[in-house]
């Protein structure tokens, strides 16, 4: 169960609910591209990218994976970027990175086997969003009592809506749906945002990176509060990767040594789209 959940993350995230991807031994039929017989592309960075996914991906390249894979193409000498634009819903991996289309996802949380991870390049964690100045003010935690009656927006199945079950919230919350095509439908953190400052909603929970951005976009006085105290239930918090093909070790090691020299310059990067980043002990990295 942990490990589906990681896989639906960036399809909140938005999170990522996939299906199995192609096997092994299909992955590695036909020509080698890249070294060691590996079907990456030496010249051209390939990337598997949701077209209409802020803050993450959009075909106008104004996400933060879009400028992450502008770095890594500049960094590793490639000479341009080829997107194979698929929304983030069943079968993105089959359709993309398994079906030799592309590379490298540029978000894939740690932990699901559908995809071979990088090291992790960023943690984040579910995050609370209200306005300030209400009776809100200072809820760390989905079990605080001030919860109690609110109506809360949460994506149906991730692990935020585990715990309020738990905290018998789900009574008075608005679910909202995990799978959707951004092709035709706005991202659900945007829809969120919107709900909690039309009034339909008295608080979101929303996956980190998508809370920041749009709680900043929305020029209102937000609070974004990192879920990193929770007691009981579900982990909150979660590492992100790149994800290749598990047959392309020797890609994943060139990832892998670009996010190593380039840390510094990624968290900047992220920071700018309001991303909340956790180092290993819950603490913000602010820079």
């Amino acid at each position: 169960m942990a490990n589906r959940r990681h896989g639906k993350l960036h399809s909140i995230l938005a999170t990522l609910a996939l299906t199995i991807a192609l096997p092994a031994s299909a992955l590695s039929q036909g020509a080698g591209l890249g070294a060691a017989g590996e079907l990456v592309d030496p010249d051209v960075l390939r990337v598997c990218a949701d077209p209409s996914n802020l803050p993450f991906s959009n075909q106008s390249g104004e996400g933060f994976e879009n400028k992450l894979a502008e770095m890594v193409a500049a960094k590793l000498g490639r000479k341009s970027i080829r997107y194979t634009w698929y929304p983030m819903v069943t079968g993105f991996v089959r359709n993309t990175l398994g079906a030799n289309r592309c590379d490298v996802i540029m978000g894939f949380a740690q932990g699901d086997d559908l995809v071979q991870n990088t090291n992790p390049y960023y943690r984040s964690t579910y995050a609370l969003v209200y306005k300030k100045g209400g009776d809100l003010d200072g809820v760390e935690t989905i079990e605080d009592p001030k919860l109690v009656g609110k109506k809360i927006g949460v994506v149906g199945g991730t692990p935020p809506a585990a715990n309020m079950a738990e905290a018998k919230l789900l009574k008075t919350a608005k679910a909202y749906p995990l799978l959707i095509d951004t092709r035709i439908s706005p991202s659900m953190g945007q829809v969120m945002v919107k709900d909690l400052l039309d009034g339909v909603i008295d608080v979101a929970i929303i996956w980190g990176p998508m809370a920041g951005y749009y709680a900043h976009k929305a020029n209102s006085d937000l609070a974004v509060v990192p879920l990193v105290k929770e007691n009981t239930g579900s982990r909150m918090t979660y590492r992100i990767t790149m994800g290749v093909r598990p047959s392309d070790q020797e890609w994943k090691r060139t990832l892998n040594k670009f996010i190593q020299e380039n840390q510094g310059d990624i968290n900047k990067l992220l920071l700018e789209y309001n991303v909340p980043l956790l180092d290993e002990q819950d603490k913000p990295i602010t820079q």
